[in-house]
């Protein structure tokens, strides 16, 4: 009878509601969709549509970076959950940043279509002005969720979403709509996931606008909000660079491969990173001894599991590309042998940043960022006039990797009591 028990009470441990199980479910279902959604959409329209959408999904990245409050991850890692009057003081924030990231998107959509050679995409600008918006007006429960680690209900969350932005996608792309297609799966699915934390998650916080009551979060965002601006340089600026001086056709290859890139390898690390996060808070608040070995566990298994799959990818890239997306896309193999390795070490940073975060030194991650800006700046003028686009690729591989280094340092080093 025990050896019959056993295994069932494994399989529900396996799926309870703060299981990890959950995330890797939702990261699979998830980047499953968006690859999907990418590759059919990319294998249709080329690389200029893809490009010409990957600016105006840059815009949007620069904008709420250089506005982030840091307050979702301050809500997680505070010791004290937020009360309701709270909750409403970050929501009355978040929404008011959203609408001021939107009005000065749209503002900007005329500079921004000239001067990355958009050729009259104007609606894909005032599209993608909808995405921080409709992100601002989403219930700030969601952070309160996970926190308590209910990553069930979070999975169910995204994974709606996501379906919605890849069914609407592809239908209007099949339909012949063109590059408008993706951005309007994008507001589909955002306006679905806002929707459903309002319907699905509690406590809802009242519906006023409160501007007190989050003091207690500023000190610990702070340090979000300025790693948010220096990786803004450090993720932003080698698709500004190419978008700028190249167009969106070359925009688009490089994106492309950088996307692909990263689905296959970053994107399961930053999912991972969602569970790691409250559950490194949970452990240190607990036992600061246990976390620290635990980190050690984890780094481990993904430093070993990152370069055996590094590798395997690096060998099929060409075939890989062909098969996917088709011969136009071939150009953009060796910038994909260069970002694999640059997605890596993206994703052991990751873990990295769960870490350090969770237990309070968010300052950590910051000195990591300044690092690897100075290593950028240092690197990419000889890298650049050496070996042009694939220079900046290997700028960014140094750069990480030194980012990587400082903070692995910080987190071994790391005093517990």
């Amino acid at each position: 009878m025990r050896a019959n028990r056993l295994p069932a009470f494994s399989v529900a441990g396996s799926f309870g509601a703060s299981a990890a199980t959950w995330v890797l479910l939702q990261q699979f279902a998830v980047r499953g969709l968006v690859a999907v959604k990418f590759l059919a959409i990319g294998r249709m329209l080329g690389p200029e549509a893809i490009g010409s959408v990957s600016v105006a999904l840059l815009a949007v990245a620069i904008a709420e970076a250089l506005s982030d409050t840091g307050l979702a991850q301050a809500v997680i890692q505070g010791e004290h959950a937020p009360t309701r009057s709270q909750l409403s003081a970050v929501w009355t924030t978040l929404t008011a940043r959203g609408v001021l990231i939107s009005l000065l998107l749209v503002a900007l959509a005329p500079l921004l279509n000239s001067q990355f050679h958009l050729d009259g995409s104007l609606v894909l600008l005032q599209l993608a002005a909808l995405l921080p918006l409709l992100r601002g007006l989403a219930s700030p429960t969601y952070y309160v969720v996970q926190r308590e680690r209910r990553f069930q209900h979070i999975a169910g969350v995204e994974v709606a979403a996501a379906f919605v932005d890849c069914s609407v996608g592809l239908a209007l792309a099949y339909g012949g709509v063109g590059a408008v297609s993706v951005l309007l799966g994008l507001v589909a699915g955002e306006t679905l996931k806002s929707a459903l934390t309002w319907l699905t998650m509690t406590p809802r916080p009242p519906l006023r606008v409160v501007w007190s009551g989050i003091g207690q979060y500023v000190g610990f965002s702070r340090w979000i909000w300025a790693s948010s601006v220096i990786n803004l340089l450090l993720n932003q600026f080698d698709k500004v660079v190419v978008g700028k001086l190249l167009g969106p056709a070359q925009l688009g290859s490089y994106q492309m491969s950088s996307r692909l890139a990263q689905m296959l390898l970053a994107d399961a690390a930053i999912a991972m990173s969602q569970y790691l996060f409250p559950t490194f808070a949970a452990h240190h608040r607990r036992n600061p001894q246990g976390a620290a070995r635990l980190i050690k566990v984890y780094l481990l298994a993904v430093a070993v599991g990152l370069a055996v799959f590094v590798e395997a990818l690096r060998l099929v890239a060409e075939p890989l590309f062909s098969l996917l997306l088709g011969a136009a896309w071939l150009p953009a193999v060796p910038l994909f042998r260069i970002l694999v390795i640059n997605m890596a070490i993206g994703a052991l940073i990751a873990v990295l940043v769960a870490y350090l975060r969770a237990v309070g030194d968010a300052r950590a991650t910051v000195h990591a960022s300044a690092i690897q800006v100075v290593v950028l700046l240092a690197s990419a003028p000889p890298a650049v006039h050496w070996w042009g686009v694939t220079g900046i690729a290997w700028s960014m591989t140094l750069g990480l990797g030194c980012a990587a280094a400082w903070m692995l340092f910080r987190t071994l080093t790391a005093r517990t009591s």
